[in-house]
């Protein structure tokens, strides 16, 4: 039996924030990266829980990958000020720390009142405003470790495109491909459902349509929410659908070489699309082929890339997210990105390779991979 649920209650829309003027919280700790504070965009957050009449303070010491490190200083806080209600500001890093904090404050106190949690973003990529994943790090280990518990679901998601006007053309970018592989990786997961599989598609055809457009113009504030309901409705299909081997070798691209999850999920996906469907430009038409491949050409068709047979179809598919990496100037390979030397970068793939097999994602993968396919394609990727 499955079941398939959406416990988040989600605010979308002009004037969405305006659901901090009626919370029903008096005591709020807010989560967010020094430039969330630094840039005021806080005083988008705090002008109406002053209208509230709520009582706030900051924890700012939020950094992308967040480590365990400031999970636990989170945590202290926390339990220092004791607040009914943490609102996380701005990505992923925000967001998941938030909710790793929460889960620690917990543990370090059970006797601690549980608080609620309300998630903002500033990005329109990682979805994590409505879903059970955190990704925190341990960088001793050159390990990002996703955690996984339905305890970690924000109350609620507030979704405005007023913080995403100045993000920049590369974090558009980046966080884009993110929401496309979400919904892409859930879509063929070996655990998707009719319900998430609803989700995907439609994610999949609002990135099609208003991904460039959104790139291409900060004030475009249609695409922009557009982009934004995608990234929400792409989180809420991969929390009950999990993901894929492409998250799996991205983490470790992220752990190791501090390559931004989105963009790093990008210079795989061509890849892990034709080593999921088997198919190359030395590939030839089938009879039959497995449902996966089937739906990646249904996904291609979503996007307008209908072709002459499935073999054209897929490899449409993969060509069109080269196409957008680069409309969008993003890197295609790991040179590219300069981070790092072909040598160091080798020298890693064993390591990563271990963790990509042991990561939670790839366990859903539709093609079960081997440590010689995972290492194949870390150096295709060179």
């Amino acid at each position: 039996m499955k079941h398939f649920d959406i416990k988040t209650h989600i605010y979308f829309g002009e004037n969405s924030l305006d659901r901090l003027a009626d919370i029903p919280y008096r005591n709020a700790l807010l989560v967010a990266d020094k430039f969330v504070v630094s840039s005021g965009l806080i005083h988008l957050i705090t002008v109406r829980l002053q209208q509230n009449e709520v009582a706030w303070q900051v924890f700012d010491d939020v950094v992308p990958d967040p480590p365990l490190e400031k999970i636990g200083l989170g945590a202290q806080a926390v339990l220092k000020q004791r607040p009914d209600v943490l609102i996380a500001i701005g990505g992923g890093s925000a967001i998941d720390s938030a909710k790793a904090i929460r889960e620690v404050s917990l543990q370090l106190e059970p006797s601690y009142a549980r608080p609620a949690l309300i998630a903002i973003p500033t990005t329109s990529g990682t979805g994590t405003e409505v879903t059970s994943f955190s990704v925190v790090s341990d960088p001793e280990n050159c390990r990002k470790m996703p955690l996984v518990s339905d305890s970690m679901l924000p109350d609620e998601a507030i979704l405005d495109a007023e913080l995403v006007k100045s993000v920049p053309p590369s974090v558009t970018a980046d966080t884009g491909m993110d929401v496309f592989t979400h919904a892409l990786e859930s879509y063929v997961s070996t655990n998707n459902t009719e319900f998430s599989a609803a989700l995907a598609e439609k994610a999949i055809e609002i990135v099609g349509s208003f991904l460039l457009r959104s790139y291409l113009d900060n004030n475009d504030t249609h695409a922009r929410q557009k982009m934004h309901v995608a990234s929400c409705l792409a989180g809420l299909a991969f929390n009950t659908a999990s993901l894929g081997l492409n998250h799996g070798m991205a983490h470790q691209l992220g752990s190791h070489f501090h390559i931004p999850h989105g963009r790093a999920n990008a210079m795989l996906l061509p890849h892990i699309i034709e080593y999921n469907s088997d198919i190359s430009k030395y590939s030839r038409s089938k009879t039959e082929y497995p449902k996966h491949v089937r739906k990646y050409a249904t996904v291609a068709r979503t996007l307008g890339l209908q072709n002459f047979n499935t073999v054209t179809t897929v490899r449409a598919l993969s060509n069109w997210t080269q196409f957008m990496m680069k409309e969008m100037d993003m890197p295609l390979s790991i040179s590219e990105t300069g981070l790092c030397t072909k040598e160091e970068y080798f020298e890693q793939i064993p390591a990563m390779v271990r963790a990509a097999l042991e990561d939670a994602c790839t366990a859903t993968n539709p093609r079960k991979p081997t440590p010689e396919d995972v290492t194949r394609l870390y150096a295709e990727l060179w």
